[in-house]
């Protein structure tokens, strides 16, 4: 299993539609995630920062990436969600959440 961090721009005028959005998050979003091998999804908020977390338990991340992105439902989830993010990425990069460095993990005891 790897952990992975990732943090985007919240856009303010979107904040309300995006928090309605992931209220509700659309099952068949959640089933691609689930088969694409992703765990423990979570998305915290601090002012206009979206932090998200999740566990990768499978054997091949780029192949279970494109999976998700061939997705038509998750591709129509995106058209609503993108609009309401502004990316902070490192320009070329082809990410849209910019991916950070775990510094430190609190390990479940021996």
């Amino acid at each position: 299993m790897k952990r992975h961090g990732c943090v985007i721009r919240l856009r303010p005028e979107q904040r309300e539609t995006y928090l309605r959005l992931h209220a509700a998050v659309w099952p068949s979003v959640e089933k691609t995630l689930r088969e694409a091998n992703f765990r423990n999804y979570t998305i915290f908020l601090h002012d206009d920062l979206l932090f998200g977390y999740y566990e990768y338990v499978g054997d091949d991340y780029e192949a279970d990436l494109r999976l998700i992105a061939a997705d038509p439902q998750t591709q129509e989830w995106w058209k609503l969600t993108d609009p309401c993010q502004e990316s902070i990425a490192e320009p070329g990069s082809g990410d849209w959440w910019a991916p950070m460095r775990e510094v430190w993990h609190l390990a479940d005891e021996a």
